[in-house]
């Protein structure tokens, strides 16, 4: 009790006096190592060596006058959280979402009304750019810088606001609402050379261009066409040859220009079916998606406005 009522006011110091970043730092640092029990894995969350993330763990040990570690065992690497570190972090964690709230705050309450959105380049183009102007003229105050990129990003450090993510729907510290589920079926132009009345003939198939979507294939859990022949029963069809291109965009762009066959996922071909520009040589066979579109963001700014109007506003466009 006694080493509390010591370690209790110099955290409420360190928190509230931004001007000491050394023990900012090192506070940060304990809170991450205590959460991973690591110093590496906390290293990798700061962006600093593991050394430094010892050091500055040290350095809070040597102002404070006490022990925040010891080791599991003999040897182990895993850190284990000192008792009067354990009551602490609670504490701490609270005075860091406060501290996260408040700046968030003062953000929103800014001149600068800029939300950072997040999204994979054929998202932006198929979806969300042919809608995004319903939401530009619902909140006219609100300037939204889109951020196309396929690799991931770190909210913090880049300032993004708010994303739309496809996968299984857990990513590391961010909240994840589902948006769409969706379903993945060939499509092709309508003018392509081997249909027949709309309709792509079984003797045909083996002639066909495949057209390969490589924008997911670091994830082995993702369909590919050999998944959709098989489930198909058409199991005696080579899925080895084709076009392989690593944009889901560009995939469907090559099907419009009548280069083969591609993998439509339902959330980006609606437009183009819609349209006429592609249409579906198999009729209504579909293979259901265990992936889905999130809307992500950090927690800690789940309530402010500008994050719930377009999260709002996302699903409205998604269930329209």
């Amino acid at each position: 009790m006694a080493t509390n009522q010591k370690i209790f006011p110099i955290i409420k110091e360190i928190l509230f006096h931004m001007t000491t970043p050394t023990y900012l730092n090192a506070l940060r640092a304990f809170e991450a190592a205590a959460r991973h029990q690591s110093f590496s894995a906390a290293a990798t969350e700061l962006h600093v060596t593991s050394a430094a993330v010892g050091q500055q763990v040290r350095t809070l040990e040597a102002w404070l006058g006490v022990t925040l570690f010891h080791r599991a065992s003999s040897g182990s690497t895993r850190l284990v959280p000192t008792d009067v570190a354990r009551e602490a972090l609670p504490d701490i964690r609270e005075g860091f979402d406060r501290l996260r709230a408040g700046l968030e705050r003062l953000k929103e309450g800014s001149l600068n009304t800029g939300l950072t959105v997040t999204v994979s380049p054929a998202f932006a183009a198929k979806w969300l750019l042919p809608r995004i102007e319903r939401f530009q003229l619902a909140h006219p105050q609100t300037d939204v810088l889109l951020d196309t990129n396929l690799r991931p990003v770190d909210f913090v450090v880049q300032g993004v606001d708010v994303g739309v993510r496809y996968g299984a729907g857990q990513w590391p510290g961010l909240t994840a609402s589902k948006l769409m589920d969706e379903e993945m079926y060939p499509v092709c132009a309508p003018g392509y050379s081997l249909l027949k009345k709309g309709r792509l003939p079984k003797g045909k198939l083996a002639e066909a261009t495949l057209i390969h979507d490589l924008s997911m294939a670091a994830d082995p859990a993702y369909p590919t066409w050999r998944t959709w022949l098989d489930a198909a029963g058409y199991v005696d069809i080579n899925a080895d040859h084709g076009l392989r291109i690593n944009n889901s965009a560009a995939v469907l762009q090559a099907a419009i220009d009548r280069q083969g066959l591609a993998l439509g996922r339902s959330v980006m071909v609606r437009e183009d079916l819609a349209a006429g520009r592609l249409i579906r040589p198999f009729g209504e066979t579909t293979c259901p998606l265990a992936f889905a579109y999130y809307v992500v963001h950090r927690p800690e700014v789940a309530e402010l406005a500008k994050i719930k109007a377009f999260r709002d506003w996302l699903i409205s466009e998604a269930d329209a």
